[in-house]
């Protein structure tokens, strides 16, 4: 660092130089800013021409410093613009003005964030009280972005007002020592939104104190008392009318914690996640062995989709850069993922565990969990509850059915509302199609963050749903048969009876606009409110009363209180009349023809008032609060009669569904491994062909005891990859208690439906196409069972000929010997289709059906032509011989020179393979 500069000996010989600007006006409207002595101590500028040799003068805040061999002047100086201090500095060192400014103000805004903690020594200027206070409040929240409440607006201090102004594109200055911004009150949540969406986790810092009730007491002339209030990110987004645009784009927003155990005797990884829906109450739990490349993890956290991620500390490098690579994978800036390490003691079992304890014991029994069944999870799943309840703490803050008998009664409940005539039922769709976002707004209250509109919004959809369903009951009782839907109809009314309870209090004039000074109608259940407003009544009487005294003292008997600009009881007087005010009043303010007052009396009264009014709001918050503690006890309650009417609203939408033609009951029996299907169809495909191209229905046949492989051949582009998924897509729906489309189903209870299709890279992990195919072939192998539903298309394409076929066929082998999965396996591969006579009872040949048009050979080149298809998509028996991928590349516009050459070598080669058959066919 260099010695303080001396600047007043040559400061004048170089604006006299200057041909750029009038520096010398500049220099004497700058000259005392820019110096002072050591400790702060001003100096007095010396003439033009003379140095001060013997104190020199120092710049102020920051020292100049050298930068790549250049002297760069760092200036922030309170008393001017920034920009021109920066220009007068420059030139008065003698530097290169143009080339020089950008990379001093660079500099200044960069050691301006190194001192956002500590100010420079040779600073001029001391922290402010609310300097001091934010730095405090940051101390304690290093990792959020704080919006600090100051008057109207909230203010970003330091590094976070950069960061805030570069995502909320807003102006950043600086303003003492730090550089600020600030936003409105009223947009607070807006930019929150922006900011939380951006991947920041941010702090709303209020003011604790209002100024009239600060004004009445003895610290009066103190800094307001500020504290944090909320803390947010992606996934604790909840309530205050934040959600209001969120409800598209934030639909899963899953907190997921990850913990991990090895154990070294026996060397296995074990993986344990909880996830949480805080906006919703959705959790997950799960606890799993995994492998070196984490292919478990990352299947179920691409699975969740979560917004933030906790770790800790002490994360494995294998997890951590899968972790990384997953937060980094989208190219929107508002998409990516937050990562958090936590500290590695909150993941110890014993830590957790006593954090889930002191969680539990506190929590409301009723529809909570038991400690006993908490303590009951495996101990990866504990270690991720303990830090994940230490952190949504911070912050103040269903599966596909396998039994016969569930599957059951969902299809008895779509099949009444697809034959029923009941208006009862329509009824109930009618009710059930003009709802809110039910289950974001009752978690939003049971957070204690809804506005009143919000939960106005919520709880009269809830009591109007319930009395209506309430007055349905008769006729659900005699109309309608399914055991489903009359135990969702007649629980529902009786669970949604504390919204009408909660409703019946509300003012709604004001609950609606949000004035929660009249919010409670009845305040009976309120002393504290009705006393508060006796008050304010008693003081308003006073000043009302007051006015006799004001007309006998003015003479004035018909005069009366003005109101202006938000001033009440304002005495208004003619300036011409102004001999007649006694002069104890105080004036508040005047025009040309009227000045107005307040009496002694009047100015106590009113402040007083004042306070009062003030007072009420804190106590109407109090008991806002208070209020959605009270219906937060019905959480449970609520949640279980949402879900019901999710469960309704379910059902209509798969009998909507059926509604669409040629659909039909599927037979699901428990005690079955087998999958058959008439006619079936694929049920997007079938929809979005319409009627004049009418999607050709397949027969599909698999038996657990019987044949339970198709080895599936055919035609590039002959509708082999459409069929699978076909089969796939109908066992989903049969299982969750749809209907399917085709004329005839009868399906096996399944445990799992297992796919390897498609070819993609990943090469943000250093994957390839073949890894990544053999990596989730890898995990099938190991997941699927029996009762499983597997599903490969093209193994081992990735690789070469004779590779593939050794990967493909040893594959396809251990699932029909070992495994004994239920098994569709699309391929290119002749020599797979020799499984059918090693394993005739388990094995099946079929293809694609086609017509083919055999080549013209021309007769003047005798060049041959490549042979024309006709796709017929019918499911065939049998092997087809070829592929004919040459078809598929006359579709695609190839050009006719590459076709013949192509052609040409494919017989040539095809006659070389068929001589090598038959030889060694015909050798001993």
């Amino acid at each position: 660092m260099h010695p303080p500069v001396t600047v007043c000996g040559f400061a004048h010989d170089e604006m006299k130089k200057s041909k750029i600007f009038p520096f010398g006006i500049l220099f004497r409207l700058l000259y005392k800013p820019f110096y002072s002595r050591p400790g702060g101590q001003s100096a007095s500028a010396p003439p033009p021409g003379r140095s001060c040799k013997g104190s020199p003068a120092r710049l102020n805040p920051v020292l100049l410093r050298e930068e790549k061999g250049r002297r760069v002047v760092p200036i922030a100086v309170r008393s001017v613009t920034m920009e021109v201090a920066v220009v007068a500095a420059v030139v008065a060192l003698g530097l290169p003005v143009m080339e020089q400014i950008n990379a001093a103000m660079k500099t200044a805004s960069n050691i301006q964030r190194r001192n956002s903690g500590n100010p420079s020594r040779r600073s001029k200027s001391a922290y402010t009280p609310l300097e001091q206070q934010v730095i405090q409040l940051k101390q304690q929240h290093k990792d959020a972005l704080l919006a600090v409440e100051c008057g109207y607006k909230y203010r970003f201090f330091g590094e976070d007002a950069e960061i805030a102004a570069k995502e909320l594109n807003i102006f950043c200055h600086l303003d003492h020592n730090f550089m600020t911004c600030s936003i409105p009150t009223h947009r607070l949540f807006v930019h929150v939104r922006r900011l939380v969406s951006r991947g920041h986790k941010v702090g709303v810092v209020k003011q604790t104190e209002t100024s009239a009730i600060k004004a009445s007491g003895a610290n009066r002339n103190a800094l307001f008392s500020r504290q944090l209030s909320a803390l947010y990110t992606k996934s604790t987004l909840v309530g205050e009318g934040i959600l209001v645009d969120l409800n598209m784009c934030l639909s899963y927003s899953f907190l997921l914690c990850v913990s991990e155990n090895w154990d070294k005797p026996k060397k296995q990884l074990t993986v344990g996640l909880v996830a949480v829906q805080p906006s919703t109450g959705d959790v997950l739990l799960d606890c799993f062995p995994d492998g070196q490349s984490r292919s478990e993890l990352e299947g179920r956290v691409l699975k969740i989709n979560p917004v933030e991620i906790l770790v800790p500390s002490d994360l494995s490098e294998q997890t951590h850069r899968l972790l990384q690579s997953i937060a980094n994978a989208s190219a929107q800036a508002d998409d990516r993922v937050r990562v958090e390490r936590r500290d590695s003691a909150q993941f110890e079992f014993a830590s957790a565990m006593n954090t889930a304890t002191e969680f539990y014991c506190h929590a409301p029994e009723k529809g909570s969990r038991s400690l006993s069944s908490v303590a009951s999870l495996e101990s990866p799943v504990i270690c991720c509850l303990g830090p994940l309840i230490q952190y949504l703490q911070e912050f103040n803050l269903e599966r596909v059915l396998r039994s016969e008998r569930s599957i059951s009664e969902r299809q008895d409940a779509v099949q009444e509302i697809l034959e029923s005539q009941s208006l009862t039922l329509n009824a109930v769709k009618s009710l059930l199609s003009h709802l809110p976002d039910l289950e974001r707004g009752i978690c939003s209250i049971y957070h204690k963050k809804s506005s009143t509109q919000e939960f106005y919004l919520i709880s009269s959809g809830l009591s109007r749903l319930g009395s209506e369903l309430r007055a349905l009951l008769p006729a659900v009782q005699s109309q309608i048969s399914s055991a489903l839907l009359r135990g969702l109809l007649l629980d529902t009314p009786d669970l949604l009876a504390p919204a009408h309870s909660h409703l019946e209090v509300l003012n709604e004039r004001a609950a609606k606009t949000g004035n929660k000074t009249e919010l409670f109608s009845d305040l009976s259940g309120f002393p504290v409110l009705r006393e508060r407003r006796e008050q304010i009544q008693t003081v308003v009487g006073q000043i009302q009363d007051h006015r006799k005294d004001i007309r006998r003292t003015l003479k004035a008997p018909a005069l009366d209180y003005a109101t202006v600009s938000g001033q009440e009881f304002l005495i208004e007087v003619k300036n011409s009349l102004s001999s007649t005010v006694p002069p104890d009043w105080v004036k508040i303010s005047s025009t040309k023809a009227v000045s107005r007052y307040h009496s002694p009396f009047l100015a106590e009264r009113y402040k007083k008032l004042l306070q009062l009014r003030e007072q009420l709001l804190l106590d109407c918050q109090r008991e806002w609060t208070h209020f959605l503690d009270q219906f937060g006890e019905h959480y449970h309650t609520m949640k279980r009669a949402i879900s019901h009417l999710a469960t309704m609203d379910c059902l209509f939408s798969l009998a909507e569904v059926a509604k669409q033609g040629d659909y039909c009951r599927p037979e699901v029996c428990d005690g079955r491994r087998e999958i058959m299907i008439q006619d079936g169809r694929h049920p997007a495909i079938d929809l979005l062909m319409g009627e004049h191209n009418q999607y050709v229905p397949n027969l599909t046949k698999l038996q657990g005891d019987g044949r339970r492989t198709m080895i599936i051949t055919g035609p590039n582009m002959g509708g082999k990859s459409s069929y699978i998924r076909q089969v796939a897509l109908i066992c989903v729906l049969a299982q969750m208690g749809s209907y399917v489309p085709a004329s005839e189903a009868r399906l096996g209870v399944l445990d799992g439906i297992y796919t390897r299709m498609g070819a993609s890279d990943n090469i943000y992990k250093g994957r390839s196409t073949f890894m990544e195919e053999l990596t989730e072939a890898s995990e099938i192998i190991r997941r699927a069972t029996e009762r499983s539903l597997v599903i490969l298309d093209e193994l081992g394409r990735g690789t070469s000929t004779h590779d593939g076929i050794a990967i493909a066929y040893a594959t396809l082998k251990y699932f029909i010997k070992d495994v004994k999965a239920l098994t569709l396996f699309v391929t290119h591969y002749p020599p797979l289709c020799e499984l059918e006579q090693v394993y005739p009872e388990h094995v099946s040949n079929y293809h694609m059906a086609f017509l083919l048009n055999e080549p013209d050979i021309a007769a003047d080149t005798g060049e041959v032509q490549p042979e024309f298809i006709t796709f017929l998509y019918q499911l065939t028996e049998g092997a087809a011989g070829r592929s004919y991928g040459l078809n598929v590349a006359r579709l695609a516009d190839i050009p006719d020179d590459i076709l013949h050459t192509a052609s040409r070598k494919a017989r040539e080669l095809e006659s070389v393979v068929n001589g090598k058959r038959y030889e060694h066919a015909c050798s001993p």
